[in-house]
């Protein structure tokens, strides 16, 4: 079979108070269509579709425009809820939707879904795990060791599961995943494929992520070993995490300007025979790309720098002027008309910004730290690819 791993739609986002949603409707369309010429059976949603718990009418009507889509062209749907979602909204007629092939993870109740497909290399399990957190867990598991779960004909083996393993030890997120995972019925033997939205320890972060003080919210990647894919969601940077099958496919758009240099895509991953497993990057082109320009004020104002580029980015716009420009931000925008950030680079603010970097350090990983000290030695920051490099290069050193 072959799959399109998403993941963080953040649907009805709004960014620096511009709405994302005519440039996510965009970029939806454009999904659609790599669904349909790369052939793929199905599309794979790793959390976070909503931006809010609560979404706009508007963005719901634009996601159920989305998967109504997708099902009308034969493509299989796997859908799983994230930190930004409700998960029971995501759960909302799940059952019927499962009639056209729209499978959606129900709020966990001490079981994950699987659905079960076939093709010419056998039996393919698809895992649907929402995000969790322990506190959700220990909930879970004390309504069925109270027996009072859903009245499931299996409700005395999880019982039996439970107390051989005491869900009160479940303090961390950590513990949270292990003891979902060593309670679902894996057969190792099979093909196996997880949907999870979950922070995967070593990836690295951007600025729109939601972040966990102290980094509690790490999960060691180990604990996902009986998979043969992790379709994961939550880190808004494509990457993979110690193996190419354990995989964040980053978001389709750009929601920060830490993001600015990055190149945003979609996977297609194809599994033939367990073991088989090819992955491609599929690039993606958005309405309006999200970027960063500097300059003194008139070297920007100037037809000859602006001339023939895309004006109506995204912008964040760094001006090296000395003295603040009075009303800059309107007057820039009389030329960058979707200007969302105004900064200044000069003396003053690089004194002030000295004193910045000191503040939370202990709270930020080896990896954020050095991607800072780049980003201020360098006005940029870092590529893909030299995050990659670092990043290899620190766990040498560990190890």
């Amino acid at each position: 079979m072959k799959f399109l791993h998403i993941s963080d739609l953040h649907i009805g986002k709004r960014v620096n108070e511009f709405s994302m949603i005519e440039d996510q409707k965009y970029i939806l369309r454009q999904i659609k269509e790599i669904a349909l010429e790369k052939q793929v059976d199905a599309v794979m949603i790793a959390g976070d579709i909503y931006d809010k718990p609560v979404p706009s009418a508007e963005a719901v009507q634009l996601f159920d425009q989305f998967l109504t889509g997708l099902a009308d062209c034969g493509k299989k749907v796997f859908a799983v809820s994230g930190n930004h979602d409700s998960a029971e909204r995501i759960a909302f007629g799940a059952q019927l939707m499962s009639s056209r092939e729209v499978y959606v993870s129900p709020v966990y109740d001490g079981e994950v879904r699987c659905v079960t497909c076939q093709d010419a290399y056998g039996e393919l399990c698809i895992w649907l795990l929402p995000f969790i957190r322990p506190a959700v867990v220990r909930h879970a598991w004390r309504k069925v060791t109270e027996g009072i779960s859903i009245g499931k004909k299996d409700a005395g083996t999880k019982q039996d599961l439970a107390q051989e393993d005491d869900v009160e030890t479940v303090e961390t997120y950590q513990d949270a995943l292990q003891f979902v995972v060593s309670h679902m019925p894996v057969d190792a033997s099979k093909r196996n494929i997880l949907v999870a939205h979950q922070f995967v320890t070593g990836a690295s972060r951007c600025e729109s992520e939601e972040v966990s003080v102290g980094g509690l919210d790490q999960i060691g990647a180990e604990v996902f070993d009986v998979f043969d894919y992790v379709a994961l969601g939550h880190i808004h940077s494509p990457q993979h995490i110690e193996r190419e099958t354990l995989r964040y496919c980053g978001t389709p758009l750009k929601y920060s300007f830490s993001e600015a240099e990055q190149k945003k895509s979609v996977v297609v991953m194809e599994i033939k025979e367990k073991g088989d497993i090819f992955i491609e990057k599929v690039p993606l082109k958005p309405l309006r790309d999200l970027r960063k320009i500097r300059g003194t004020y008139m070297e920007l104002m100037s037809k000859d720098f602006y001339e023939g580029t895309e004006t109506d980015d995204y912008l964040q716009i760094t001006l090296t002027d000395e003295e603040d420009v009075p009303d800059g931000m309107a007057k820039l925008r009389t030329v960058y008309p979707n200007l969302m950030q105004l900064v200044y680079d000069n003396s003053r603010t690089r004194q002030s910004r000295q004193v910045e970097v000191t503040e939370h350090v202990e709270q930020k990983s080896e990896m954020e730290l050095f991607e800072e000290f780049y980003e201020i030695q360098n006005n940029q920051p870092m590529s893909e690819e030299q995050q990659d490099f670092v990043r290899e290069l620190m766990e040498e050193l560990v190890h």
